[in-house]
C-alpha cells in the first residue's frame, strides 16, 4: 500500500511539474498570450499609422491644395506676392 500511495505521489509531483513548468505548460501559455497582446496592440498602431498614410496619399493624389500645403510646410515655400514671416521661439 505504501508503495502504490508513494507511487501516486511521484506521478502527482510529475503531473503538477509538466502542468505548471513543461512544454506546453501554463507558465509557457501566459508567455504566448502576453506576446500575443504585444502584437496586436503593435498592429492596431500600425494599422492607424497606414490609415493616415493612405489618406495623405489619396490627398496628393485628388488636388494641388495638398500639393501646396505640403510645399509650404516642409519646404518653405511662398507664392509669388506672399511675404514670408518666421517666428523664432
Amino acid at each position: 500500500m505504501r508503495k502504490l500511495i508513494l507511487f501516486l505521489i511521484i506521478l502527482l509531483v510529475y503531473l503538477q511539474y509538466r502542468l505548471w513548468l513543461g512544454d506546453g505548460g501554463l507558465l509557457e501559455f501566459w508567455n504566448v498570450h502576453q506576446e500575443v497582446e504585444t502584437q496586436r496592440e503593435e498592429n492596431a498602431r500600425l494599422r492607424e499609422r497606414n490609415e493616415a498614410l493612405n489618406a495623405q496619399v489619396l490627398d496628393l493624389k485628388q488636388g494641388q491644395d495638398a500639393i501646396e500645403e505640403r510645399a509650404r510646410e516642409d519646404m518653405g515655400m511662398v507664392k509669388p506676392g506672399e511675404t514670408f514671416y518666421q517666428i523664432v521661439e
